[in-house]
């Protein structure tokens, strides 16, 4: 490249400089010699304008035939500089046209001049004939130097041309051995830059598409010219980098699998306990609280009261117990044992959940509105288990001072839908708005209200196993209000008509 840079400067010079003195040859045939010759032409012809003028006077005597000679005598002065500004630079034709000059201004001083005045004085032509004659010998010698001025400039000219066309061919001969160079340069560079450039690019490149294709471990080695070399490098540095990150990316997913074992084992290992708990552990509950009812029925009559008490603690003890394992097993079996997804009207679950609950609603004598509901995706019979705790917290909640008001409100939003149960219960201090949903967490006495404590933590996780949320809206202040979300089904993929299965655009009927 440095060549080729040093090689196009030079030539640009050169070429610059041949240029240069075809341009200044050319100007000095086209805008000196030429108009000088030019210019001496018409001194010549202005010195005959100016002899015959004399002539016609002398032997007419008319004073209007000296008008001419007046003109061209004026015309020969400006003709005359102009012309030597036009051959500065030419020492010897400026000799010979000042020569020539002169002895026309000797011409017209000693003879033109004195057969004027003599004329004028009267003497008749005849006499002036001597005159005349000798006159016309210094009007010859005048005219020769001009003639001789002439061949001089028609030679200068002969040779601008040849030196013109000499240049000339010298600026063509050097653009067509630039052109041949630049060629010939054009092939070397393309032949060194296919052997240093190309190939290792094509080197590059294979290695580039081996590692690409699995061989992380093939090495990557610079060669070249200092870019690509510095290019191969960094893709060395890159492969390098991606096979670490690979590395380390099977170590986490060796490690991700091995914690995915342990966790089928656990859950293996929960199975097995639900199991148990379903089933061994139930067993020997209903035993203790059966033999306890035994001890009170058979042998009530000959305890005291603390005796009974006693009985009545155990019976409630063990029924309790049995709960909390129901309630536990239900808890654990969301998202693993309800797993029957698909579309849901929440209308009917609603209006199922409600039916189950219409023995305490009628009651308490609760006052149960909704809005129109969706339809959403999920499984009805954790939606049913939602509506049914979150219906049955508001009844179950209520205040002693008026009946029950259930309110259920359903806002459509652009990700989902959104679900609001407001009571006018005793509400919920919004201090424990997150402790609600923990298992058997419960802000009241145990025998004030029946149930677990599990009822909310459930209903969370719930609406958190259909993708959405659940929480308290500690802004409302008339008793308790939930606001959960609920996914919109995602909307069925457009079947292609029989025509655009093939790939071909359809037919539209006209």
């Amino acid at each position: 490249m440095l060549t080729m840079t040093v090689l196009v400067l030079a030539g640009g010079g050169f070429g610059a400089t041949q240029l240069a003195h075809t341009a200044a040859v050319s100007n000095r045939l086209s805008d000196r010699i030429a108009p000088a010759r030019t210019a001496v032409g018409r001194l010549e012809s202005g010195l005959l304008e100016q002899v015959v003028a004399v002539h016609g006077y002398v032997i007419t005597g008319d004073p209007t035939l000296l008008l001419p000679y007046d003109e061209a005598v004026r015309t020969e002065r400006t003709t005359a500089a102009r012309t030597r500004d036009l051959l500065d630079g030419e020492p010897a034709a400026l000799r010979e046209l000042d020569a020539a000059v002169g002895l026309a201004d000797r011409w017209r001083t000693e003879f033109a001049g004195r057969l004027i005045a003599q004329r004028r004085a009267g003497t008749p032509a005849t006499a002036l004939a001597p005159v005349v004659r000798r006159g016309g010998v210094a009007f010859d010698a005048a005219r020769t130097a001009l003639t001789r001025l002439e061949s001089r400039l028609d030679r200068v000219q002969a040779a601008g041309r040849a030196d013109l066309d000499r240049a000339r061919a010298r600026r063509d001969l050097f653009f067509v051995v630039l052109l041949a160079t630049l060629l010939l340069s054009s092939v070397v560079i393309a032949a060194l830059v296919r052997t240093t450039v190309l190939r290792p690019l094509n080197r590059l490149g294979a290695s580039v598409r081996q590692v690409a294709g699995g061989e992380f471990d093939h090495r990557l080695r610079p060669e070249g010219p200092a870019d690509i070399a510095r290019l191969t490098a960094d893709v060395e540095t890159m492969r390098q980098t991606v096979v670490d990150a690979l590395m380390s990316s099977r170590r986490d997913r060796d490690a991700l699998e091995q914690q995915a074992d342990e966790l089928r084992r656990s859950n293996e290992d929960l199975e097995q306990f639900a199991y148990v708990a379903s089933h061994d552990l139930q067993e020997p509950l209903r035993k203790v609280a059966s033999f306890c009812q035994m001890l009170q029925r058979r042998y009530g009559d000959r305890l005291d009261d603390r005796a009974r008490q006693y009985i009545g603690y155990a019976v409630d003890g063990a029924t309790r117990m049995q709960d909390l394992i129901n309630d536990l097993l239900a808890f654990s079996r969301i998202g693993r044992i309800y797993g029957d997804e698909r579309e849901v009207d929440l209308e009917e679950v609603f209006t199922q959940a409600r039916s189950n609950l219409s023995g305490a609603v009628a009651e308490a004598g609760a006052e149960i509105e909704a809005d129109p509901m969706p339809v959403v995706r999920g499984d009805p019979t954790l939606l049913t288990m939602l509506w049914q705790n979150l219906l049955g917290n508001a009844v179950k909640f209520r205040s002693p001072d008026r009946p029950p008001r259930v309110r259920v409100t359903v806002t459509e939003e652009p990700a989902g839908w959104s679900f609001a149960v407001a009571d006018n219960g005793i509400g919920v201090d919004p201090r424990f708005a997150d402790k609600i949903f923990l298992i058997f967490q419960r802000l009241h006495p145990r025998g004030t209200y029946d149930g677990t404590g599990i009822g909310l933590a459930i209903c969370k996780k719930i609406v958190e196993y259909h993708g959405g949320t659940l929480h308290l809206d500690d802004g409302y202040a008339d008793g308790a209000r939930f606001v959960f979300t609920l996914p919109k089904p995602a909307e069925p993929a457009a079947e292609p008509l029989p025509e655009q299965r093939d790939g071909r655009e359809p037919v539209v009927p006209v």
